[in-house]
């Protein structure tokens, strides 16, 4: 599900599921996203689902829109794209989902540092994936007929166990690795998961149906995956990658339901 995620200043504020055919902005309290400032007009602008997509259109509101930092009167939104109103900004995130996006709460396990969206958070240790099988091997037997050595082969029924599900029915979870927290664990069940410090250093993980992805959302330093900077895309998680955020380090890593 495309998702909008609100900041002022660059401060993480809150975040709005695209359900809607428009979805209208502006400082008027009747629109769907309101924004109270006299830099933003009262009908300031709209967001209108196109096919599978979105587009941002400025409705001759007096200080204009921007997209990426540049004005606007009408653009297709792509997966990053960050449009402004003022001081305020709305990040476009299009998960490629369906379902309901949860709406964020801090949990204080993680010492206000992360914030997550409602899920069970455990200290049970990483559940291994299933190891497959092994394959029988066939009998072999020797044989003489007609003064020749011949082998016979006879087959034994083997059971071959399935091996690791498909990545669409794994399950994402994050464990914190440093701090007093270390060791708990977040279920990312959610279709959209924010994690970090608000003003500091904002990500959110986005579950797709072929796996999981990780966006930056606020703050001057990106997350950084197994040491390398996450880039202004997002960027596919692998089981077992190291992800620092806000201070905090997080193994990610995949189970079966």
């Amino acid at each position: 599900m495309a998702t909008l995620i609100l900041s002022l200043d660059n401060v993480y504020i809150t975040e709005y599921p695209l359900t809607k055919a428009s979805t209208s902005i502006g400082r008027k309290p009747a629109n769907d996203i309101h924004l109270d400032n006299l830099t933003v007009s009262g009908d300031h602008a709209v967001i209108v689902k196109a096919g599978n997509g979105f587009y941002v259109e400025d409705l001759a509101s007096t200080n204009g829109t921007l997209v990426n930092d540049e004005p606007t009167k009408k653009h297709l939104l792509q997966n990053g794209d960050v449009i402004e109103f003022g001081k305020f900004q709305l990040k476009y995130i299009d998960d490629a989902t369906s379902g309901n996006v949860a709406v964020e709460s801090t949990a204080p396990a993680f010492e206000k540092t992360m914030m997550i969206h409602p899920s069970a958070i455990t200290s049970n240790k990483p559940k291994p994936l299933a190891a497959s099988a092994p394959i029988a091997q066939s009998a072999i037997t020797s044989e003489t007929q007609s003064s020749e050595k011949t082998i016979a082969i006879k087959p034994v029924a083997a059971s071959i166990a399935p091996l690791a599900n498909n990545l669409s029915d794994m399950v994402g979870r994050i464990q914190v690795l440093n701090g007093s927290s270390s060791g708990r664990e977040l279920v990312l069940n959610k279709a959209l998961t924010t994690l970090g410090k608000t003003g500091v250093q904002v990500a959110v993980i986005t579950k797709r149906p072929h796996g999981y992805y990780i966006t930056h959302v606020e703050g001057l330093m990106r997350p950084i995956v197994n040491g390398v900077s996450a880039g202004p895309q997002a960027l596919a998680l692998n089981d077992h990658d190291v992800i620092e955020l806000a201070g905090v380090k997080m193994k990610f890593y995949l189970t079966t339901p």
